[in-house]
């Protein structure tokens, strides 16, 4: 086995440290998720704290670790009887991203099932963490249908495994801890609420601290257990401190000062139902334990709010999580002190623990390679001597504007692509899944996991006389069974191409227009799509932002996209076709969606009107599906989107109709070039 790297010699992280260490003390507190950039010690932490956890008593065998004395009634290894069991280190096991349903849940032997009456059952990744750790890496691109399971599990204690009619019930009690990277997308808000606390790290900007992180890194590579041996000894002393917080917390008061400043701070930053506020009194009172009082101070709920509110306080799908500071402190000041200390208050900090949220966020540049997303592209400036005419024979506008702020974002119509697709799980397009309704049944390829009852039967019936069958029971060889082919949703790239040129740059024009962009980007989110930027202006495009799962990142790069100029469309959409061509090789399963935003117009350069409508063939010519939303306005209208959508083989919509309560528009399947246009109620 593997040395694995000590929690003490982690550098710095005092935030991350101290919220696992709580967790170690109260697994009550409900878990923490770690927000932060990557290279930042996130996993090495999480996995390090797994060797100061006490141990556990499992009734010997059981592979679901029941407790000696009080074993799950309904245990599928059970019955147990109560008595002395074994103790083993408490586990923390990991849930890989790419992780299957049966890996998660366990697998039921269905063909044991149907023959045999059997349940055969392999317990899976939740059985594993029942009454440990379960660690998930990247939690924010699991697959929707993982964390729907992990959702019901964590809420219920337990965990339900069914197969047309056979199931299996087990204790599946765990400490969820998550991390992941915000810039690859984040988390539904149901996952989110199911985290106690949440930290926010990145790396340190101090010389002398990233020196000794490199020392340290490189001594524990040159000898794993030697360097361990060296933290041998703050190891034992943390772990000694952990038990004795645990010893003391039965006997930590919660006075009721304290309890109205956490009722006070969580109805002042609005979030929703009560778990905010049973977290903040929990984290409270292991924080008291953890500096070895028995009274919780003010202090400690301050502490509290810190770790328990910023993922769950109301706010807008694109904004940071945070909590503002001057707002909390006044809150706890408004509604009194926390309850006296003792005189002989021993100091609270120690090893691992004490110190306060860091007052910034993280700045400064991201680690690893640069791209074309980190900071939005500097457009060159124009030259405003002589303005263009434009196809409508007005100017089509120059010079550089200001960046104006996106009008209110609305729910909007559903676009989506036409056919069966087999992309990655999301809410957008029809698509072949492993969950949805069933639509038919074939031959199983490996494991079976979904049973098509009626086909399996259907198979079996015609060889029961030849396979001598004389009681009741159905004789159901493997070769008769069929798997259920089920239809859902896939998530898509959704691409967006944007006018930023002089004829889009009227103030209120531009600001509808960013807010009809912010608001299909808030749909994106909620549909679990990939998204990514281009915008045309001047002389050229530009990638604004890659496809990336991180919606948050094309709504930043939006509200700074500066306009005017002239309108080199062609540069705009040829510039959509290689970062398509790309994206095809890299995800060849998921399918995108081209989302034209502008007015129609097409300047510079020699025939920019033939240059476009060549550029939009190549996208008709490969069939992606498109979509123009026309921001032509005022009471002389060119038709110009609409052309353009005809030669893209798309559809074209308004501003208007792009509204989920607008009557001129109508839910709206967007078409590629093979198919004719038609819209869906």
């Amino acid at each position: 086995m593997s040395t694995p790297y000590p929690f003490t010699a982690v550098v710095g992280q005092d935030d991350l440290r101290l919220a696992l260490l709580l967790n170690a003390v109260s697994p009550a507190v409900g878990g923490v998720l770690v927000r932060g950039e990557k290279g930042t010690a996130k996993s090495t932490a999480v996995r390090a704290l797994s060797a100061l956890l006490p141990e556990v008593d499992v009734v010997v065998g059981c592979r679901f670790s029941c407790a000696p004395g009080s074993p799950d009634p309904v245990c599928p290894d059970g019955p147990h009887e109560t008595g002395p069991g074994s103790s083993r280190p408490a586990r923390v096991v990991e849930l890989p991203v790419g992780a299957s349903e049966d890996r998660l849940v366990g697998a039921l032997d269905i063909e044991r099932a149907l023959a045999e009456g059997v349940k055969a059952f392999e317990p899976g990744l939740l059985a594993d963490a029942n009454r440990g750790v379960l660690y998930v890496d990247e939690v924010n691109l699991l697959h929707d249908h993982l964390v729907d399971l992990l959702l019901d599990a964590a809420a219920m204690g337990s965990s339900y495994v069914e197969r047309e009619g056979v199931s299996v019930r087990h204790a599946a009690r765990f400490l969820l801890v998550g991390t992941m990277n915000p810039e690859e997308g984040e988390l539904r808000p149901q996952l989110l609420d199911r985290f106690g606390l949440t930290v926010e790290v990145a790396a340190s900007r101090e010389p002398d601290l990233r020196v000794e992180v490199v020392r340290r890194r490189l001594a524990y590579d040159d000898d794993p257990a030697a360097f361990a041996a060296r933290w041998a000894g703050e190891e034992d002393a943390l772990r000694a401190r952990i038990v004795a917080a645990r010893a003391l917390l039965p006997e930590v008061r919660l006075g009721d000062a304290a309890l109205r400043q956490i009722a006070a701070t969580c109805a002042a930053f609005e979030v929703d139902g009560m778990r905010a506020d049973i977290v903040m009194a929990r984290t409270a009172t292991t924080l008291a334990a953890w500096a070895g009082r028995t009274v919780v101070l003010a202090e400690d709920v301050r502490q509290a709010a810190l770790l328990a509110l910023p993922h769950r306080r109301r706010r807008n799908p694109f904004d940071a999580p945070g909590l503002d500071e001057e707002k909390l402190d006044d809150t706890l000041e408004e509604f009194g002190g926390g309850d006296d200390a003792p005189e002989d208050d021993p100091d609270p900090d120690g090893p691992g623990g004490g110190g306060r949220p860091p007052q910034d966020g993280p700045e400064g540049p991201k680690d690893g390679p640069v791209d074309t997303a980190e900071e939005p592209a500097r457009p060159e400036p124009e030259e405003p001597a002589q303005p263009e005419e434009g196809q409508g024979g007005r100017p089509a506008g120059s010079g550089e504007q200001s960046a104006v702020r996106a009008a209110e974002p609305f729910r909007t119509k559903m676009l989506s692509v036409p056919g069966l697709g087999e992309g990655a799980a999301g809410r957008r397009s029809r698509a072949r899944t492993d969950h949805g309704r069933t639509t038919g049944s074939r031959r199983p390829q490996g494991a079976l996991t979904k049973l098509h009852l009626a086909a399996t039967v259907q198979a079996a019936a015609p060889h029961q006389r030849a396979r001598g069958r004389s009681g009741r029971g159905l004789v159901v060889r493997r070769d008769d069974l069929r798997q259920a082919t089920r239809e859902g949703r896939e998530g898509n790239l959704v691409l967006f191409v944007v006018d930023a040129s002089g004829s889009m740059a009227a103030r209120q024009r531009m600001s509808a227009v960013k807010g009809a962009v912010l608001s299909l980007l808030l749909d994106a989110y909620q549909r679990r799509d990939k998204v990514g930027l281009i915008t045309f202006r001047g002389k050229d495009a530009t990638v604004a932002l890659p496809p990336t799962s991180s919606v948050d990142a094309a709504a930043v790069r939006l509200e700074t996209l500066p306009t005017g100029g002239r309108t080199p469309l062609s540069a705009g959409l040829l510039k959509a076709h290689d970062v398509l061509r790309v994206e095809r090789m890299r995800d060849p399963a998921r399918r995108p969606l081209l989302v034209v935003v502008t007015d129609g117009r097409a300047t510079g350069g020699p025939d920019p009107v033939a240059l476009g409508t060549r550029a939009a063939r190549l996208h008709a010519a490969e069939g992606t599906a498109s979509v123009v939303v026309d921001c032509e306005s005022g009471p002389v209208r060119l038709g110009l989107a609409g052309a353009l959508a005809g030669e893209l083989g798309g559809t074209a919509v308004t501003l208007d109709e792009l509204r989920a309560d607008s009557i001129a528009g109508l839910v709206r399947d967007v078409q590629g070039a093979s198919g004719a246009h038609r819209r869906v109620a």
